[in-house]
């Protein structure tokens, strides 16, 4: 039977760390101990991406983790418009890395347009939950 937990953070540059936290005490609840690593970064470069170019000023976005008998998965909803994509910046780039490095680290990457905004949803397919 799946479980998950939900919380929603402020449009500001210290959610990303309130988020980074919040995936980990999750996890920990959970006793989920493979990936951890993983998981809160890619936990906290979608909470960046939201609160640099997703949550409208003055909104709040959503982050979502829900474990199954397959995995873990972890959710971020704002309200913004536009769909992020995939970078590929030059190594001189200071930014443009986030949502290719979630990429990389998890098994599955999907953008889910919403009625507003969009989910951007990120699975972990071996860690042990």
């Amino acid at each position: 039977m799946p479980s998950f937990r939900e919380q929603r953070f402020p449009r500001a540059r210290v959610s990303t760390r309130a988020v980074r936290q919040f995936v980990g005490d999750t996890l920990a609840g959970w006793g989920v101990s493979e990936r951890r690593d993983d998981i809160r970064l890619c936990a906290s470069e979608l909470a960046a991406n939201a609160v640099l170019h997703g949550a409208p000023p003055g909104r709040e976005f959503s982050v979502r983790l829900t474990r199954e008998q397959e995995g873990l998965w972890i959710e971020v909803r704002d309200s913004g418009p536009g769909r992020p994509a995939l970078r590929h910046p030059g190594s001189e780039a200071e930014g443009g890395r986030g949502l290719w490095l979630v990429g990389a680290l998890a098994d599955e990457l999907e953008v889910r347009e919403e009625v507003v905004g969009k989910t951007v949803r990120a699975g972990f397919r071996s860690a042990r939950v």
